[in-house]
């Protein structure tokens, strides 16, 4: 059996509900330890539709890029909240050289944009961030899940399903 991993997840409030409560289920079900990270730790954060909410376990300052094997950023204004600390932006950096897993989806990029990351990647996101996503260099393609070296991008909640499954594909645990 092959080990569980550590999976972030990068979250602020205003997160899109099923963008993490979906991923986050299913990591849980595949055995992983899916450790949430904002801002700060202990912080109650609910999504933007209202239906869930979760507390994080550690804050930005706390958190290193080393310790996971993969980092998952939902959508909805989540990511607005958290793009423009500079602890977020080297804590994806790190990742990204590394080679850990980034899987964000709808406006997650934005993260990935912030820290300077999509300049020659290939990826999709919501599709009102296009002209976002080509003028940091990277190249907007309008699929339901794209995959580019370590990034897995997705569009929008209807996206989930190929997001996460490659997602879990990547980490190379799967409960099946």
């Amino acid at each position: 059996m092959t080990q569980a991993k550590k999976v972030a997840f990068l979250l602020a409030n205003d997160f899109e509900d099923s963008e993490m409560k979906n991923p986050y289920d299913e990591m849980v079900k595949n055995g992983h330890e899916a450790v949430i990270i904002s801002l700060n730790s202990n912080e109650k954060l609910t999504g933007k539709q209202g239906t869930i909410t979760y507390t994080s376990h550690l804050g930005i300052d706390e958190a290193n890029a080393d310790d996971y094997s993969a980092i998952i950023i939902p959508g909805g204004k989540s990511p607005s909240h958290l793009m423009d600390n500079t602890k977020v932006q080297a804590f994806v950096k790190e990742a990204d050289e590394a080679g850990t897993t980034i899987a964000a989806i709808c406006h997650g990029p934005q993260i990935l944009e912030a820290a300077g990351l999509l300049k020659g990647r290939t990826l999709t996101s919501y599709p009102g961030l296009s002209t976002e996503i080509e003028a940091a260099g990277g190249k907007f393609v309008d699929k339901e899940v794209v995959v580019d070296r370590n990034l897995i991008t997705s569009r929008s909640p209807e996206d989930e399903p190929a997001f996460i499954r490659e997602t879990i594909e990547k980490l190379g645990v799967n409960a099946w």
